[in-house]
């Protein structure tokens, strides 16, 4: 613990303690009694205590009310953490101290200002060292956001200890926390509704229900309070914006509230499945039978229906696998002996698991054997992923990747591997050009569509002419010893006669 962690400690109690000499003061004039001059009966004595009973106890409430606030000036150190939920402030910094301390892994950003002027923090945690992945290959995004509703104060925070947890797990040097920073991008947005969150109330200051005013099918459903439009209210445009420009190809994007203890997957609007319900399924299957027994249905029904949420915008527009992370209600007392990291440690470990395996939450082809001949082409391909792709097709391209031949699409499901003959092909491979993979990451109209390469080792041509090469070969090996057994017996003849 360094210097200004053990001034901000100190400085927190030497107030708290001014706080509650000032309030003993108070209650002294307040309920003022006399010390008696001689000794008291049981009955003045008894009303004498309960007189100073009743003065620790308004020390005490005063105290309790007035902590987050003295806190919130100096930050929120480690023991008041655990047992009271952010203010606007306290978060603040907390999350600027964070990036000062940890500028190789954390670059602070400011996704947009809420009604009244708060700024929306947005934690972009990596290994910032590294551009891609070790391997090359681009690094899973996962983008987080909390506090849509002011008053649900666990899921906030449950978002803020998923940033704690890699935080820290990186300067410990831990394995898993290395492993997730060189190869993920963590962008976390904590407090989305910070007006609401120090008003205590669902709403932002506008009374809107910011989680009903995204633009997928805005107030179509029975619901109170969506706005006067789609993205009226800054926040929830901010939030949009930030989607579309810094983290438009998320490969994981959870929302984070309170009330029911579940997660909620596409669709809010129909009771019916979405299109990557194999995927949603094999998280719902993994969660329950690994982790944790929390319920994970389709939002429709295992909530109640519900339009216009970042949820669905996030699935239905931007193409991200999407949840709603729905913590336990708030029966949680402000001081209790509870700590948060306690009360959150199974809904912690949800998380991790999504964002470790981040990897699989697409289609992900691959290719075990392509055998190219004549106008045919064989291939034998392998999903590693837990994501369906309905519209995959086989491409030569050039060296500035311009498309010279593309074969019919195929599907490819989830988990499963499949073997495909691809006919009419034109042979180009004389062209300068590679072939590659081109398909959607997902089944979702709006999934992400991507180029991945096929190495040379994988590709084995085969043409007639050398397909033949065996049979006039043997023709000729049988020739030869036809050839050589009669120069052998025209020379025995000779010897004879």
């Amino acid at each position: 613990m360094d210097s200004f962690e053990i001034n901000k400690i100190i400085a927190a109690v030497l107030l708290t303690a001014l706080i509650i000499i000032g309030i003993g003061k108070f209650t002294d004039i307040l309920f003022h009694v006399e010390k008696p001059k001689k000794h008291c009966n049981p009955i003045t004595c008894r009303t004498a205590m309960n007189r100073r009973s009743r003065v620790l106890v308004v020390s005490m409430v005063f105290t309790a009310m007035l902590a987050p606030m003295s806190s919130a000036q100096i930050g929120q150190p480690g023991l008041i953490q655990e047992h009271w939920y952010h203010s606007y402030a306290s978060l603040t910094l907390d999350v600027n101290e964070w990036a000062d301390e940890n500028d190789d892994i954390i670059r602070l950003e400011v996704a947009g200002q809420t009604e009244l002027g708060r700024n929306l923090w947005v934690l972009q945690i990596s290994d910032w060292s590294l551009e891609t992945r070790p391997d090359g290959h681009p690094k899973e995004v996962v983008y987080i956001d909390g506090g849509h509703h002011g008053n649900e104060h666990l899921g906030t925070e449950l978002a803020f200890l998923t940033a704690k947890h890699y935080i820290d797990g990186w300067n410990e040097n831990n394995e898993y926390a290395v492993s997730v920073l060189e190869n993920t991008e963590l962008h976390i947005l904590i407090m989305l509704n910070a007006d609401g969150n120090d008003h205590d109330t669902r709403w932002n200051i506008n009374q809107v229900d910011l989680n009903r005013n995204y633009d997928h099918y805005w107030n179509t459903c029975p619901t109170t309070q969506p706005g006067s439009s789609a993205f009226s209210e800054v926040e929830t445009l901010a939030n949009s914006i930030y989607m579309n420009t810094v983290v438009p190809d998320a490969d994981l994007y959870v929302t984070m509230h309170t009330g029911v203890w579940i997660m909620l997957y596409p669709w809010g609007k129909w009771p019916n499945q979405p299109p990557d319900w194999e995927m949603f399924h094999h998280v719902r299957d993994e969660v329950n039978s690994n982790i944790s027994d929390i319920p994970i249905r389709n939002a429709n029904q295992g909530l109640y229906p519900n339009c216009g949420t970042s949820r669905d915008y996030g699935y239905g527009v931007m193409g991200y696998p999407t949840f709603t992370f729905e913590t336990d209600d708030e029966q949680f007392l402000l001081g209790t002996v509870e700590a948060l990291s306690d009360r959150l440690a199974e809904e912690l470990e949800v998380m991790v698991y999504l964002i470790e395996n981040v990897w699989y939450w697409r289609a992900r082809l691959v290719i075990n054997e392509m055998i190219v001949q004549d106008t045919e082409i064989n291939l034998k391909i392998s999903n590693l992923g837990h994501a369906t792709t309905s519209n995959a097709s086989l491409v030569y391209l050039t060296e500035n990747g311009d498309l010279l031949w593309e074969s019919e699409t195929f599907s490819v499901n989830a988990t499963t591997s499949v073997d495909l003959e691809l006919e009419n092909f034109t042979d180009i491979t004389g062209s300068m050009g590679q072939w590659a993979l081109y398909y959607q990451k997902r089944v979702i109209d709006s999934s992400q569509w991507v180029t991945e390469p096929i190495g040379d080792d994988q590709i084995k041509s085969v043409t007639t002419q050398d397909s033949l090469l065996p049979y006039p070969s043997l023709l000729l090996q049988f020739i030869a010893l036809a050839i050589a057994a009669l120069s052998s017996n025209r020379r025995s003849s000779n010897q004879v006669f």
